[in-house]
């Protein structure tokens, strides 16, 4: 007896050809209800919310109006934090800004990031994730042309 238990528990006993068939279809039976979902009935835990994707920190573009060369740093600080800044060099000698320009531009190429030129004496630096199409220069210059 101890070995017929032992036998069946390592499936080598003579009993194989007396399987309870009633209870395998009976098994079968209630797996394959549990996986049939009739079509009108919606399982409301498979919904999942669109802005679950989506990053919880929202993208910021930061306004700079430099006045004194040290106020490059408070530009890249912010390219640091994955920020887009917008930069107004008005009023602003030429010289110190061309400074301020070639700090900012090591800084993005640091980055990998993207300065470019978007009016007369703005500019606009972004950090690496930041994709900007068009230029504003190739609008104005198709605006002269129709008027």
């Amino acid at each position: 007896m101890a070995f017929d238990k032992l036998g069946r528990f390592f499936g080598i006993s003579d009993d194989d050809d007396t399987v309870d068939d009633e209870s395998y279809v009976e098994d079968r039976q209630e797996d394959t209800e549990e996986e049939q979902i009739p079509l009108n009935n919606f399982n409301r835990d498979n919904v999942v919310s669109i802005k679950s994707g989506m990053s919880s920190t929202k993208s910021q573009i930061v306004l700079y109006e430099p006045r004194v060369y040290s106020d490059a740093k408070d530009v890249a600080q912010n390219l640091l934090q994955n920020k887009a800044v917008v930069i107004n060099f008005g009023r602003m000698e030429d010289s110190s800004a061309r400074r301020i320009v070639d700090f900012i531009t090591g800084t993005v190429y640091a980055l990998n990031g993207e300065i470019q030129r978007i009016g007369d004496k703005i500019f606009l630096a972004t950090p690496p994730k930041f994709v900007t199409d068009g230029k504003i220069s190739e609008l104005i210059d198709k605006k002269d042309n129709i008027g």
